[in-house]
């Protein structure tokens, strides 16, 4: 059992998951299996429940699991598919350890956050740590474990606790280690950079039982030599114990920037992976990686710019899109194009924000009209959904490319109810159309979710589309390689309605993918129209850094006037559906 431990201080948000995933990704460039785990000390048994605006994205993983969105990190660096089980919170520890009570596991004895709930947060730790995560089926040999929050926090002290003990008993086993990567913050004032948080943050982490194996110190710039040294200096550690991790362009430059501070080296000691013997073909293909990872984030300077818009409702935090944006990054790297994102509140698209303030009106469609393309991702709820709706007209009257993603695909199946069906009432059942009667829900509840307990009853993980027989002339089902079927993961409660199927085909929405039973919409496409296309699942929940999603890489490569060259690329050699990097 091999553990590096990325820890915080100073703040949260330093960037702990990139540091995490970048130094999971060095250790697979040097042929190591790698998986991860994501410590979350709230009560919530995942993020399931959480609001956008209030966490972030909720990441959904192959298994159905609604979780942090640093496990979409982890898997997007490493190429890995985790489970639920990867990302630990204080919810589900409590849960399993009074589960245990009740059953009279304990025999009688007082159940105690220390050893109980310690315990089992180790014993959670050393089962998951072994589970194979790609596809070698393997045991990894190295699991990153991120802590959030920061040191000292009053949630995050049984965690903590057990982290100490697990170190502890990890040290004393010559085949086992452990190490610890402790991520600081270094502001600047005045020019001057402040060593003082970092100290305070050592000293309070080596009093409850830590010890930092490496400083990484987040900062705007290139820290001075002589800050290294005064931090080295004050907490205890050699100067090659420290280094500074400054803002980069992008943050996929993040693990150059750590390979060329040795950080892999570092790693290689510090958990003394020199005594693990690697064969020749392992070696080759972790180098292979670094390389690919290389030529896949350069991007010429001259390279032209591609403009997507995103029209959301929870544009106020960007990392409620964290992955739809993150796979737009990847089309756009694919494309060798620089991304143009350009966020869109739905709500100033619409009526009301243009008698109350029209500046804001007129620039949310002066964004829209002037974009390359736009996507309207998922989400929840009536607000703001009529200005997805006349986007997605927008898009469609006037041949601007288009993704729509859950609630996305459903707004755009609206208005073609509505503007080509005769429905100008159509709906969703979601927003409380019974005054629109039934007759008029376009978007309908799937009878195996439940309307009271919210917490993982929706269609959730990975799930099969099948691509229907009249479908060939498909752009997006040539983006997935021409096959019968595709896989993406799904989290919805509502869907189309299928009585209306039959008329919104006849408007001329070709419902070109269904599930297994033919009964649920899966994907849409127009045929005569330079790229619109709805998807019921999450195709942004699978892309990876040096492989993108098709859908998303369709709608870039339409925006960048480049899709007929990417399609017959991915004819060629169908690499996007096969895992083979190529670019």
């Amino acid at each position: 059992m091999r553990v590096v431990l990325v820890s915080g201080g100073v703040i949260s948000g330093v960037g702990k998951g990139i540091i995490a995933s970048s130094a999971g990704l060095l250790l697979k460039t040097s042929g190591l299996r790698v998986t991860a785990i994501k410590i979350d000390p709230y009560l919530n048994i995942d993020a399931g429940t959480l609001g956008p605006l209030e966490h972030g994205e909720c990441f959904v993983l192959a298994d159905g699991g609604e979780c942090d969105l640093d496990l979409g990190n982890y898997e997007r660096y490493l190429g890995i598919n985790l489970t639920r089980d990867n990302n630990i919170t204080t919810g589900k520890i409590y849960q399993e350890v009074i589960s245990r009570e009740r059953k009279g596991t304990y025999l009688g004895r007082t159940v105690q956050v220390v050893p109980h709930i310690t315990d089992m947060i180790q014993e959670w730790i050393l089962r998951v740590a072994k589970v194979p995560v790609d596809n070698s089926g393997e045991t990894p040999d190295v699991c990153i474990i991120e802590l959030g929050g920061t040191i000292g926090d009053i949630e995050s002290a049984p965690f903590v606790e057990a982290l100490v003990q697990l170190r502890h008993k990890l040290t004393r086993d010559p085949d086992s280690s452990f190490f610890n990567i402790h991520v600081s913050f270094v502001p600047s004032i005045h020019g001057e950079e402040k060593t003082k948080p970092t100290q305070h943050a050592i000293k309070q982490m080596r009093s409850a039982g830590l010890i930092p194996d490496l400083i990484a110190c987040r900062c705007d710039n290139s820290l001075e030599n002589s800050t290294i040294r005064k931090i080295a200096s004050s907490c205890q550690v050699d100067y090659e114990q420290v280094i500074g991790v400054h803002d980069m362009e992008t943050v996929y430059q993040v693990p150059l920037l750590l390979h060329e501070q040795e950080l892999l080296q570092r790693l290689q000691s510090g958990l003394g992976l020199d005594k693990l013997t690697l064969s020749p073909a392992v070696a080759a293909q972790g180098a292979a990686l670094w390389e690919l990872w290389k030529k896949t984030i350069t991007i010429p300077k001259e390279s032209a710019p591609v403009q997507i818009a995103l029209v959301g409702k929870y544009t106020q935090l960007m990392d409620s899109y964290l992955s739809v944006i993150k796979a737009l990054e990847h089309a756009a790297m694919r494309c060798r194009r620089k991304l143009n994102l350009v966020p869109v509140d739905s709500e100033h698209l619409e009526p009301a924000t243009q008698k109350k303030e029209p500046g804001k009106y007129h620039k949310a469609w002066q964004s829209v009209c002037e974009a390359d393309g736009v996507v309207v991702p998922g989400g929840f709820g009536h607000r703001g959904t009529e200005g997805m709706i006349a986007c997605a007209k927008w898009a469609r009257e006037n041949n601007q490319n288009f993704l729509g993603i859950c609630l996305g695909m459903q707004v755009a199946t609206i208005e073609v109810s509505r503007s080509l069906c005769g429905r100008p009432e159509a709906t969703s059942e979601e927003w409380g159309g019974e005054s629109h009667g039934s007759d008029n829900w376009s978007i309908v509840f799937m009878p195996e979710s439940s309307k009271e307990h919210l917490g993982g009853t929706m269609r959730l993980g990975i799930r099969a589309s099948n691509f229907q027989p009249d479908s060939e002339w498909s752009k997006l089902r040539a983006l997935y390689g021409g096959g019968a079927s595709f896989n993406e993961r799904h989290r919805h409660r509502y869907e189309v309605n299928p009585d209306q199927v039959e008329e919104l085909e006849k408007a001329g929405l070709r419902f070109i993918a269904k599930d297994e039973s033919g009964k649920r919409m899966e994907a849409f496409e127009l045929k005569d129209h330079p790229f619109y296309v709805g998807l019921q699942a999450h195709p942004e929940l699978t892309s990876k850094v040096t492989q993108c999603s098709p859908p998303f890489l369709g709608l870039v490569a339409a925006s960048a006037g480049m899709l007929d060259e990417v399609i017959d690329e991915v004819k060629n050699q169908k690499t996007l559906v096969t895992g083979v990097g190529h670019f």
